[in-house]
């Protein structure tokens, strides 16, 4: 999944697709019945791209390796363009992600489609976001 150079928003799509999030769900769930069916890239009717991943143990809170957290409630990581969120819709806001400007194109990897020992890291770029965090625990 390659997408062009630009600034994006990172984090979960549902909180910056509101007024299109029954056009992303058909997307993601149109005649197909496996699990990894929302992860990929993705173009609405209107042209707009954008990338889901999946987070290995679906909602909660993530980070990225320099500390950045992705607050999650559809269960996915993905990225679109700042240009393309509409701001005037109700509810859409970056409060739940980052905005990330990439300097070139960039791939994105992870999800359930890497297979059953997927380590729960997501890539988008240069950023990895780790879904399935390891705790220490204090003795």
């Amino acid at each position: 999944m390659t997408m062009p150079a630009g600034k994006y928003y990172v984090g979960d799509l549902c909180y910056v697709m509101h007024e299109c999030w029954d056009e992303v769900c058909g997307l993601f769930f149109k005649g197909r019945s496996d699990h990894g069916c929302n992860e990929g890239e993705f173009v609405l009717k209107d042209g707009r791209r954008f990338v889901s991943i999946n987070t290995k143990y679906g909602d909660g809170s993530y980070h990225d390796q320099y500390g950045n957290e992705y607050g999650v409630d559809a269960g996915l990581i993905g990225c679109i363009l700042i240009n393309d969120i509409n701001f005037n819709a109700d509810g859409n806001g970056t409060t739940g992600g980052n905005v990330v400007n990439f300097e070139r194109s960039f791939d994105s990897a992870g999800g359930r489609n890497e297979g059953r020992d997927w380590d729960g890291n997501i890539h988008i770029g240069h950023l990895v976001i780790e879904t399935d965090p390891v705790y220490e625990c204090e003795e």
